[in-house]
């Protein structure tokens, strides 16, 4: 395996980032348009939470208190599991996907024998996680939006909001992806995604707990992007969308820097 990739990109000169992005994104979506009816999988489970808890649940509660305002409690829900999708779909692509890809398939081995580098595997794939993410969330916004859930104009801004989600979500599964050893390793990120979805404040609101708990909370990375879209869809922004802003950004560019490096030392080594 060559470890320098610089004169095979200088002799591709006419590949550039965005070219290489391309073509990274061509070859996942060719290939995943013959499985199509996996992606129903991460955007039915949300749809169901909304349908079973949000609106079944709902009906038990006339109206829920959210930043001074009242609120049907099935559109407290519903921007939490906006949320959840976008964090479904990262997770899936960049953990199980790549892992595949890169232990078992070899694909990124083949890649890397092209004008490739290892930084164009790492942002395309991010990038393919994030789209994934960002196609459940589109659809799940279309569901509010018919259910009647989506009342202010901000609402637009929740779609790229699920990009950001799913980029930080997306470059850090990769990178811990990348120290996996065996699928035995998954029931790791199975164990860390259900408290992360289940303690997000999806369902009931942060005020529910107390002390070094809700501290513990609101720094993990699912209860962010569930605060950004949740304040976007209802329109009720506060310092805290900001906040999640800033932290998704830097989180998603920690993991970046992270698989770059980890491909750097698996591949070129």
């Amino acid at each position: 395996m060559a470890t320098d990739q610089a004169p095979r990109a200088a002799a591709y000169p006419h590949l550039t980032p965005g070219g290489a992005l391309a073509v990274i994104t061509l070859r996942n979506f060719t290939t995943y348009r013959r499985y199509w009816k996996l992606f129903l999988t991460g955007f039915l489970e949300p749809v169901f939470y909304l349908f079973s808890i949000g609106i079944g649940v709902g009906q038990l509660i006339d109206t829920f208190e959210f930043n001074g305002q009242q609120i049907p409690y099935a559109e407290f829900v519903a921007p939490g599991m906006l949320a959840a999708s976008a964090f479904n779909g990262a997770l899936l692509d960049s953990t199980y996907n790549v892992f595949f890809k890169l232990k078992y398939d070899k694909l990124y081995d083949q890649m890397l024998a092209t004008p490739l580098t290892t930084a164009d595997v790492a942002r395309g794939e991010i990038l393919w996680g994030q789209l994934r993410g960002a196609t459940y969330s589109g659809a799940f916004l279309l569901v509010m939006l018919a259910l009647g859930m989506i009342h202010s104009w901000w609402a637009l801004l929740a779609l790229p909001a699920a990009l950001l989600i799913g980029f930080a979500f997306s470059s850090v599964c990769m990178a811990l992806t990348t120290y996996m050893k065996s699928f035995q390793d998954f029931d790791k990120i199975t164990l860390a995604q259900l408290p992360l979805f289940l303690f997000s404040a999806t369902f009931f609101p942060i005020t529910a707990y107390d002390g070094w708990l809700r501290w513990v909370v609101e720094a993990t990375p699912l209860y962010r992007g569930v605060v950004l879209c949740r304040e976007l869809t209802t329109g009720s922004l506060t310092a805290a969308s900001a906040v999640s802003v800033v932290y998704l950004v830097v989180m998603g560019l920690i993991g970046l820097v992270v698989v770059r490096r980890r491909l750097d030392t698996l591949l070129l080594t």
